[in-house]
C-alpha cells in the first residue's frame, strides 16, 4: 500500500478512546468513538447485535459519553467545544439521535467533572472548581445537584483541597460517592454525601499517602474499593474490598501479593464486580458474582478482552483488542472464553481498508536500565530492514502503552522505522511497587534512565544505530521527548515533543488547579517548597545542550500543558541560537484528536525524523 493510502486507511481505524457502558436494561452499549467522524463522537450499539452501530452525536467538536441515565432511555454526553476542556453536558435520547439538550452552560468559567442524572430526571450531579456564592473559579472541586427544571445550583460537599473528582452517584439516587486529597497530594479518602447535602462524612480512609479507588455496587448501599494500604502499613499490591455504608464495617475480597490488581468496575445491570489485574501491562480480568462472592477468572486469551456488562446469564459484552485488532465490541460466553466464537457488534473490519496483515505486531521487549531494574516494553518492528528507530513514550506518567493500535507508531512503522514503547518506572501495569518507584526521586529522573537503558538496548541488539535515533510522545512523553534532547544529547538525533511541559514551574502556574497536586507528588511539593526540584527537572533550562533536530507540536487551547510552556522555551532557544521546527494546532487543546490535525501531524512528524535521522 502506498504511503498516503496507508495514512489515509490507518486513520480510518475506529478507535474506542473512553470506557464503553452498558445500560442498566442490558440492551445498549454507549461508548466514544474516534476516527469514525472527523473528531470524537458518542455512538451506541443493541446488545443484541441485530443492528449496527448507531451515532448518538455528530458535531465538529470533541464529544464523550459520560452516562447513561438511570432508565436506560438516554445518555449524558459532555462537549469539549473549543478543546479547552470546559466542558458543556447535554442529554441524547436514545430514539432521538443526535438531538443535544443541553443540560449545563456554554464554557463555563470552571472545569466541569462526570455528570449523572438522577432517577427523578430532574436532578443532575457533577463536580466543578467553582464558588457559586463568590461567582469564582477554585482550586477544590466541589459536588454539586443542579434543578434541570428551575436551574438551580446546589452545592453538596466543599472538599479544601484541589484534586481529580468524579462524583458518583448511587442507583437509587439517595447518595453520591467521592474522593478528596485532605492530607497529602498522594493519598485519596472517599467521603459519602447525601442527595440534600445534610450529611457528608469521611468513609474509607486508609492513611495521608493511601490511595483508593471506589465505586458503587448496584445495591447502592455498599462500595469496592482497592487500596494498598491496609491495617495502616503500605503494601506492594492492592487489596479489594467491600464497604457497607449502613453497617459501616469492610470485608475483605481479596488480599494476595501475588496479585497485581489495578482497577475494578461495576456494572449498573447486574450483581457483578469486575476486576481488572495486569501482568506485563497485559489485562488479565476476572469477575466477581456479588450474590455469592465467587470469582470467575477469564482465561488468556490472544489479544486483551475487558468484560463490559452482562447480557444474560453467560453471555457478556466486551471490548477486545490488539494491536492488530481494532477495538470490537463483542458479546462472548463466559464459560466459553474462545475468540473464535466472539460476535462482534461493532463490526470494525467493514469500517476501514487497513488489512491485519497491514498492521505491526507487538513485541515484547525487555531491558535492564541503569541500576539493574529490569524494564519492560513494546517493540515495532519497520517491515523493511533499517537501523533508524523511534522511542515512543507514553504520557502519564500514571498510565501505560499496551498491545494495541496506536495510529502514531503503525505509521512510523510503515515509513521503516523500528518503534520502541516503553514502560517506564511508574507505568501502571506492573504492580503498586513499580508504579511507586518514579516517587522516590520525582519526574524527570530515574523513568528518564529507563526510557535511555532502553534505547541503548536497541543498539546492543543491532536494533537501532548511534546516530539515527529520534523521540516523541504527548503530555508526559513530550516532557519525556524534551528531556531527552536536552539531557541525553549524544543519544537522541531528533525530538518531536508533543504538547509536553517545559518549564515546570510555569506548568504548575498555569496548568489546571486540580492537577496540580500530581505535580505536587510527584516533585516532592511546590515550586516554593522545592524550587531546585522544579529548576533542575526543567527542560527549559538545559536547552543549550541541543545538538540534534527539534520539532515543537502544541494544541493552542491546551489548560492542562499551556501554550506558556512553548512561549517561554523558544524564547531561551532564540537565546541560545537553537534552530527548531514549530507546529502549532489552533483548533486542539491536549493532544492531537481531530483527524484533518492527525494527518497534518503524523505527515510532518515522518518527513521531519525521515531528514533528521
Amino acid at each position: 500500500m502506498k504511503e498516503e493510502d496507508f495514512l489515509e486507511a490507518l486513520l480510518t481505524v475506529p478507535d474506542i478512546i473512553y470506557e464503553p457502558l452498558i445500560s442498566r436494561n442490558s440492551k445498549y452499549v454507549a461508548f466514544t468513538w474516534i476516527n469514525v467522524h472527523p473528531n470524537a463522537d458518542v455512538f451506541v450499539v443493541p446488545t443484541d447485535g441485530k443492528k449496527r452501530p448507531s451515532a448518538l452525536t455528530e458535531t465538529p467538536e470533541s464529544t464523550f459519553l459520560v452516562s447513561f441515565a438511570p432508565d436506560s432511555r438516554s445518555v449524558i454526553v459532555g462537549e469539549d467545544k473549543d478543546r479547552n476542556e470546559r466542558v458543556r453536558l447535554f442529554e441524547v435520547f436514545i430514539d432521538k439521535p443526535k438531538r443535544m439538550i443541553p443540560l449545563t452552560e456554554e464554557n463555563p468559567p470552571f472545569f466541569l467533572r462526570g455528570g449523572a442524572l438522577h432517577p427523578n430526571r430532574r436532578w443532575l450531579i457533577y463536580g466543578a472548581n467553582y464558588d457559586l456564592e463568590r461567582k469564582k473559579e477554585i482550586e477544590p472541586t466541589w459536588v454539586y445537584r443542579q434543578d434541570l427544571e428551575t436551574g438551580e445550583k446546589m452545592v453538596l460537599a466543599k472538599p479544601t483541597k484541589p484534586t481529580w473528582l468524579i462524583p458518583q452517584l448511587n442507583p437509587q439516587g439517595t447518595y453520591v460517592l467521592y474522593n478528596r486529597k485532605e492530607l497529602h497530594p498522594k493519598g485519596d479518602q472517599y467521603w459519602l454525601v447525601d442527595i440534600e447535602g445534610k450529611e457528608d462524612r469521611e468513609i474509607l480512609n486508609f492513611g495521608p499517602k493511601a490511595r483508593i479507588d471506589a465505586v458503587w455496587l448496584p445495591d447502592g448501599e455498599r462500595v469496592a474499593f482497592i487500596t494498598e494500604t491496609k491495617d495502616g502499613k503500605p503494601q506492594k499490591y492492592y487489596s479489594l474490598g467491600i464497604y457497607d455504608i449502613v453497617k459501616e464495617e469492610i470485608t475483605w475480597l481479596i488480599d494476595d501479593s501475588k496479585r497485581n490488581i489495578e482497577r475494578i468496575r461495576c456494572p449498573i445491570n447486574g450483581h457483578h464486580l469486575i476486576v481488572l489485574e495486569y501482568q506485563k501491562a497485559r489485562v488479565r480480568p476476572s469477575i466477581i458474582d456479588l450474590t455469592n462472592m465467587e470469582e470467575y477468572k477469564l482465561p488468556k486469551i490472544e489479544g486483551s478482552l475487558v468484560p463490559i456488562g452482562p447480557v444474560t446469564e453467560n453471555e457478556w459484552t466486551g471490548l477486545y483488542y490488539s494491536s492488530t485488532q481494532p477495538s470490537e465490541i463483542v458479546r462472548f460466553d463466559i464459560k466459553n472464553v474462545d475468540v473464535s466464537s466472539f460476535k462482534p457488534l461493532t463490526h470494525v473490519w467493514e469500517l476501514t481498508k487497513i488489512k491485519r496483515e497491514d498492521l505491526v505486531p507487538a513485541e515484547d521487549f525487555e531491558w535492564k536500565s541503569k541500576d539493574g531494574l529490569t524494564i519492560h516494553g513494546w517493540l515495532f518492528r519497520s517491515k523493511t530492514p533499517t537501523k533508524r528507530a523511534i522511542i515512543y513514550v507514553h504520557g502519564g506518567p500514571t498510565g501505560h502503552v499496551d498491545d494495541s493500535i496506536i495510529p502514531e507508531i503503525q505509521y512510523l512503522a510503515s515509513q521503516g522505522f523500528n518503534v520502541l514503547a516503553p514502560n517506564y518506572r511508574g507505568s501502571t501495569g506492573y504492580g503498586v511497587e513499580f508504579e511507586d518507584l518514579i516517587r522516590v526521586h520525582g519526574w524527570g529522573s530515574d523513568e528518564q534512565e529507563d526510557i535511555w537503558s532502553g534505547v541503548e538496548a536497541l543498539i546492543e541488539h543491532g536494533i537501532a544505530e548511534r546516530g539515527k535515533i529520534g523521540i516523541t510522545g504527548t503530555s508526559y512523553g513530550g516532557y519525556s521527548a524534551w528531556l531527552g534532547i536536552t539531557k541525553a544529547p549524544d543519544l537522541f538525533a531528533a525530538a518531536v515533543p508533543i504538547c509536553g511541559m517545559t518549564d515546570l514551574v510555569v506548568d504548575y502556574q498555569t496548568t489546571r488547579p486540580d492537577l496540580r497536586p500530581y505535580s505536587e507528588q510527584m516533585l516532592g511539593g511546590s515550586p516554593e517548597e522545592v524550587p531546585e526540584v522544579y529548576y533542575e527537572r526543567s527542560p527549559i533550562n538545559f536547552v543549550h545542550q541541543i545538538k540534534g533536530k527539534l520539532l515543537i507540536v502544541q494544541g493552542a487551547k491546551d489548560p492542562n500543558v499551556t501554550p506558556k510552556n512553548v512561549e517561554e522555551v523558544i524564547k531561551r532557544l532564540d537565546e541560545a541560537g537553537i534552530k527548531y521546527d514549530l507546529l502549532v494546532f489552533e483548533d486542539e487543546g491536549h493532544g492531537i484528536l481531530k483527524l484533518k490535525n492527525q494527518k497534518v501531524l503524523y505527515r510532518k512528524m515522518v518527513a521531519f525524523f525521515k531528514e533528521a535521522l
